[in-house]
C-alpha cells in the first residue's frame, strides 16, 4: 500500500511528523477497509494499491494507479467510508 502526499506546503520535520501521524492513523482502517471486500481475491496482498491524501483539501482518494478492476470495485464504498475521515 503506497500514499501518494499531495501539499503545498514544503515539507518541513512539522509537515514530516504530521503525514507519518496520519498514516499511522489510516493505514490500519484503509487496511480493514481492504480486507473486508478483496482479502479472497489479493490474498493478503495490498501492494498494489495507491491513495491520494491531500492535506489542503483533507481528502482521501484511490489513486488510479490502483489497478482498474479493483479500483472500480471498492471506489464508492471507499468514498463513502474515508469521506468525512478527520485529519
Amino acid at each position: 500500500m503506497n500514499f501518494n502526499w499531495i501539499t503545498e506546503r514544503e515539507l518541513d520535520d512539522s509537515l514530516r511528523k504530521f503525514m507519518i501521524d496520519l498514516e499511522y492513523k489510516l493505514r490500519p482502517k484503509i487496511t480493514r477497509f481492504l480486507m473486508d471486500r478483496l482479502e479472497f481475491e489479493c490474498k493478503g496482498d495490498f501492494s498494489s494499491f495507491s491513495f491520494d491524501v491531500d492535506l489542503k483539501s483533507q481528502n482521501i482518494k484511490i489513486s488510479p494507479t490502483t489497478p482498474l478492476p479493483y479500483f472500480k470495485k471498492i471506489s464508492s464504498d471507499f468514498e463513502r467510508e474515508f469521506h468525512s475521515f478527520l485529519f
